[in-house]
This record gives structure tokens, sequence and C-alpha cells, in this order.
């Protein structure tokens, strides 16, 4: 481990930024806190079998695991937070209290706005620079922080880099948002209200016009834009997808979100353009929460201290009909068909999904046949991250994970009106599971895999062609699934695609 007064990457200082805290009560009890939640685990998953049964298991909290995994210490001493002339370890873990000047305990008792704490968050970041660093100018050439944040917490993140810090140094290494609505909130399809001077709450801070006003954003860019000021490559959006678990306001939250949310978040509004991107089938937060969770875990490590980024998308080339709706076609009727498609990724030895989403989970992925075949668009399924510090097998020098794949069949549409015949909406029309054995050697990197409906579960034994990318560290494997091409007899309806994968070095 290094010296406390060395900094070396990827061992950066993590500062956690809580989320919304919407009534005084709620602040007054958030300020109580020295961890602000970063130190809540979780005693209780849901049973994955039949059963209505709950298995216990333990997460002991982020904040415990990152000392446990990876050597990470606390920024508090003495009764507060570190303020001395030692050097504090750079492997530590700090949090940014910025409801302190908010409350009646510490401060005046009223809100203050989400520019004002973006800066405050300059100072602190200042502050635990000083701490780290202690005037050290050599430390100081090497110091940055990673920026860890839920929910509102993750909007501070962003007026921090895109408003205050903009043409300045800001430090900042990477960012991780769980459940960050960075394209605002919906609440019954309609864009949060901005109440202005009547809003006690605060709760247009989720308003997209309020957000662009804050975030300073150029005319034309979307709200989930960072806007050129951080790269998205280096801000990783945790999103959640499990609504029935947000108990926030009686009930209400969920139901005025429903499905394709973590009750509170839609999904498709909790990530930033182009940022890599992982599912949990998690609640916004409370017992099922997504930062007190096994999967917000597993991808906030790998993603701070990972080795090897993997992105997969899937490249739809043939989508066969059944044959009197083929027919159909053929004759000039219009059809229409949406696809729902499963998609879950794990790593050998985890009982977790990296990435998981699934339509018994109301929170598959829906594609038109439009898309995918007649335009040709490819599917992001999920990007994830291998770190050879969490590797389970010890005995193997791969890193291994598998990629789970499904595609139903839909309800189709001919001319406006739905047919139900000759096929089974809701049956498979493709489903497998992808094992893929990763190993680098010598500067090089060698790739197997196996299908699970040729191979068997969890083998690897086929080899794959690399191709290196012009231009870049990045390279590339495509694995084809469903029926083959020019296939005789190819099913109906069935699939013909290419699981792309694209595999980079990551520090």
């Amino acid at each position: 481990m290094p010296s406390t007064s060395t900094i070396r990457a990827p061992y950066y200082p993590i500062i956690y930024v809580r989320g919304f805290a919407a009534t005084m009560g709620e602040i007054e009890e958030t300020v109580a806190s020295p961890y602000m939640g970063f130190n809540l685990g979780s005693t209780k998953i849901r049973q994955t079998q039949e059963k209505n049964e709950v298995t216990r298991f333990v997460f002991e909290s982020p904040l415990l695991r990152l000392m446990k995994d990876e050597g990470y210490t606390d920024a508090y001493q003495g009764g507060d937070l570190v303020s001395g002339t030692k050097p504090h370890p750079a492997r530590s873990v700090w949090v940014f209290r910025y409801y302190d000047k908010d409350s009646t305990s510490f401060g005046d008792g009223d809100k203050d706005s989400i520019v004002s704490y973006a800066e405050d968050l300059e100072a602190f970041i200042h502050h635990v620079r000083d701490q780290v660093c202690q005037g050290d100018a050599v430390l100081e050439k090497d110091f940055k922080v990673y920026l860890v944040a839920h929910s509102m917490g993750g909007l501070i993140c962003r007026t921090y880099l895109q408003n205050i810090a903009r043409g300045k140094d800001h430090m900042v290494d990477k960012v991780f948002t769980y459940a960050t609505p960075h394209r605002g909130i919906e609440v019954f399809g309609r864009n949060t209200p901005d109440l202005g001077r009547l809003d006690p709450l605060h709760v247009r801070n989720f308003n997209r016009e309020y957000m662009r006003e804050y975030l300073k954003l150029s005319p034309g860019q979307q709200v989930n834009s960072l806007d050129g000021h951080f790269l998205p490559e280096r801000f990783f959006s945790f999103i959640g997808t499990n609504h029935r678990d947000y108990d926030t306001f009686f009930g209400l939250s969920r139901r005025g979100t429903g499905a394709s949310s973590d009750g509170l978040v839609m999904m498709r509004n909790a990530y930033v353009e182009h940022s890599p991107r992982a599912f949990a089938h998690r609640s916004h937060s409370g017992h099922y929460g997504i930062v007190n969770s096994e999967e917000g875990y597993q991808n906030l490590r790998r993603f701070l201290f990972g080795n090897v980024r993997v992105d997969a998308k899937l490249q739809v080339h043939e989508l066969l009909l059944p044959p009197a709706v083929q027919k159909r076609k053929d004759e000039g009727a219009r059809i229409r068909a949406r696809y729902n498609l499963d998609a879950a990724a794990k790593v050998r030895g985890g009982i977790y999904h990296l990435s998981e989403r699934r339509v018994r989970m109301e929170s598959a992925i829906r594609q038109s046949y439009e898309d995918m075949v007649e335009q040709g668009n490819e599917v992001y399924l999920y990007s994830g991250y291998l770190a050879k510090s969490a590797k389970t097998d010890a005995g193997d020098t791969a890193l291994a994970f598998s990629l789970d794949l499904a595609v139903e069949v839909p309800l189709f549409e001919v001319d406006r009106r739905f047919w139900f015949d000759e096929h089974f909406e809701g049956d498979r029309l493709f489903e497998d599971s992808v094992c893929l054995h990763l190993r680098q050697q010598g500067g090089g990197m060698t790739l197997k895999y196996g299908l699970r409906s040729e191979h068997g579960a969890g083998v690897a034994t086929k080899s794959l062609a690399i191709q290196e990318m012009a231009g870049s560290d990045q390279c590339q494997v495509e694995i084809p699934l469903g029926f083959r091409k020019g296939a005789s007899r190819p099913p109906r309806p069935g699939m013909r695609a290419t699981l792309r994968l694209c595999f980079q070095p990551w520090a």
C-alpha cells in the first residue's frame, strides 16, 4: 500500500455527495448522520426463487467495503473532519456536508441554491487537497478526487463542473452517480413544475428549464449533456429500475412515475449523455435502495479501480416475421412491432448482476422493428468494468463474465390492427447466455467465449478474433447470435444478430 505521503492512481480521495432532503425535518435528520447515508448497508435481499421468502445477505455499506477491499480510511478524527498539519491518506473517504449550513443545528435554517452548494463543493475539494498534500507542490500536481453522488448530489457535481469550475482546474478524475435525475424528474409524464418563490421544498431543482440555467447549458444542448466541460467516458451513470419498493410520500412518487423508473426517476432520465451506464433492480432509496446495494458497490468499485472497460451492443441483421405477417408486409401493409429485450451481465463468482434489465422487472429494453432492422440502429446493452483486484477465482488468470440475452415475440400490428395468428406473444424468439474469458498477457489480449446452447453454461473454449480499432487503444470482437446467415429454413419468427463487445484498458 502506498505511504500516506504518496498520491498514486487510481487511489484518489473519494468525496460523497448525498441526495435531496425535502423538508427541514429531513435536513436535520441528514446532518445528524456523519456519513449521510454512505455508511448504510442492507441485511435483506429478495429471494430469487418462486417462494415468497426473504433470505438474509449482509451488505455492510459502500464505506465499509471500500475500507475492507481497497484499504480506504475515513476523514473523521477527534469529533470532526481532519484539519491538521500531517498529510491525510489519499485513500480516504470524505463526506461533503452541504446541508449543514441550511440546518437549524449548524446553520441559518434557510435552504440554499444548487449553485451555492456547488460553490461550497469547490471549497471542499480544495480543503481535501490541503489536508492530503499539506502544501507539497509535488503532491498537489498529482492530486485528484473522485466524486460519488446520489440523486440531487449528482446535479450538484455537474453544476460544479459545468458552471463553477469553467476554465479552472477542477481536479476531478471520475464521477459516479446513483439514480441522479440528469434529465429532470417527471410526475405522471409531466416536467416537475417551477413554482419559484412559492416552492419551499425547492423541487424546482428538478425542472428541466431551471436545470438549464444552473448548469449553464449552451443553446441546443440536451439537459443531460456535460456540454464539453467533462469527459463523458469518465462519468458513470448507475440507474435503478425498481419502482415498487420506493415508499416516499406514502407511495405517491412511485405511482407518479410507474414502471421503467426507480420510483422517483425515470430510467430514460437517469444518465448523462454518452456516459457509460448500467442498471440494477433497485429503488431510489430505502432498504432496497440503489446506494446500499451490492450491485451499486460492485459497479462503483470497478469503475474507480478496474482494469478493462467493456461496452456491449447488439446489431440485429434479420428479424423474421410470422409467415402470414410477412405476406401482408410483402403486399404493402404497414407492419409495426416493438420488441422487448432482456440483458443481464454477471462476473464469475458474484451473486449479483453488474447490470440487469428484464421484462419481468418491467425494465426491458424496448426497440421497434423499424429501428433495429430497417434503420439498422445498434441496441446499447450496458457498460461494465473488469477488475483484477475483484477476482474470486485465484486459480484462473481469466477475467470472466457472462451476458444473458433474450428477445420476446412482440404483439404485431398490421395496418393498425393487432395480429394474433401464428405466434405466441411474449414467447422467446431468441434466448441464450454468452460466457467470456479475457486474459491479458505480455501487453496483449486473448478472448474465448462459449454459448450456453452450444457449449454449456459457464464454458468458454472458442477463440475469438480480436479486431484492433485504428487510432485508439480499443479493440472489439463480434459473436454471431441466432440463426445462421443464409439458413435454408430459418425460424419464423426468429432473429439473426451480432453481439459486439468493445474492450479498452481502463485506469
